[in-house]
């Protein structure tokens, strides 16, 4: 499963849960094991969920409020579910002032959501990152794991559209 992919294995919640702990007792007693199991979490249930901090919690031996606290502190984690799409928009210095914020506002409007929301149908998560690191490609956007460079308002839309086709592609196949 690649970073920022949840699983599709059709599993509940409790499913999802057994699995969880398997993969705490693997990391149990290693230092620094914490954000290792967070990142699993979040790639097994798509965020993480209550329940899964109360049983990392319990299971690796930490307070809480620290969980809680490396959850809020990384914004590769949520605590809400995202959409199969985690559109991230870069507002770094050179994004900014190539448009990256036009970019935001095309986004919103397309998707008609804001900022850290989800569209109704689950598709796309909207979000912004302070930097990239691909300053030279500016501005960009990351959909997932794919980065878009040099992108345009107008471009939006395009753009959107192939992760559209690609849902529908993936419907029809499945079924």
């Amino acid at each position: 499963m690649s970073k920022g992919e949840k699983c599709s294995c059709g599993d509940d919640e409790k499913g999802l849960l057994e699995r969880l702990e398997e993969i705490i007792v693997s990391f149990k007693n290693k230092p620094g094991a914490l954000i290792p199991v967070l990142q699993a979490t979040q790639s097994l249930f798509g965020y993480v969920p209550q329940e899964a901090i109360l049983k990392i919690s319990e299971m690796l031996n930490e307070p809480l409020h620290k969980v809680h606290g490396v959850i809020t502190f990384y914004s590769f984690f949520s605590l809400k579910p995202r959409g199969k799409y985690l559109i991230r928009v870069c507002l770094g210095t050179a994004c900014y002032v190539q448009g990256a914020n036009e970019i935001l506002t095309a986004l919103k409007q397309q998707l008609s959501i804001e900022i850290g929301e989800t569209t109704t149908d689950k598709l796309f998560t909207l979000d912004v990152g302070r930097c990239f690191g691909a300053c030279g490609l500016a501005p960009i956007i990351m959909v997932n794991d794919d980065v878009h460079q040099f992108v345009k308002p107008s471009g939006v839309k395009k753009i959107l559209g192939a992760y559209k086709k690609h849902k529908a592609v993936n419907q029809e196949e499945e079924t």
